[in-house]
């Protein structure tokens, strides 16, 4: 039996959004908000966006890891833009109700899904 100290902690924090951020599509179409940002524990850097999209009044929203590679900050709209197509972001790596274990493994799979190059998150 192994003694629960020794399990490995986790490399990467959630960081929920106090308000919500939005995110748009390069075409201006809403898509939904920056639920939380994956945070690297020893180096502060956000590695994911974690976008929350669809639900009325909170119930049935489903939340969707991003790399955050893939979002761009617009200054003046004070906005993500996302530059993946919504279609390929709702058929991505996502959960409704208990957020999967963000490890390694998870990170890969989510890198892959997109077509970008995995992060060692070790590395910070």
């Amino acid at each position: 039996m192994s003694n629960p100290s020794d399990a490995p902690t986790q490399i990467l924090i959630q960081s929920n959004v106090a308000h919500s951020v939005k995110v748009e599509s390069r075409d201006g179409d809403a898509v939904g908000s920056v639920y939380s940002f994956m945070v690297h524990k020893g180096s502060g850097r956000v590695t994911h966006a974690v976008l929350s999209l669809g639900g009325f009044l909170g119930m049935g929203k489903s939340f969707y890891p991003v790399p955050f590679q893939l979002l761009q900050f617009d200054p003046v709209r004070d906005l993500y833009v996302i530059t993946i197509d919504r279609r390929l972001l709702e058929g991505g790596p996502s959960w409704a109700n208990n957020a999967p274990v963000f490890d390694q493994a998870y990170a890969d799979r989510v890198a892959s899904y997109y077509g970008v190059g995995s992060e060692n998150l070790s590395m910070g």
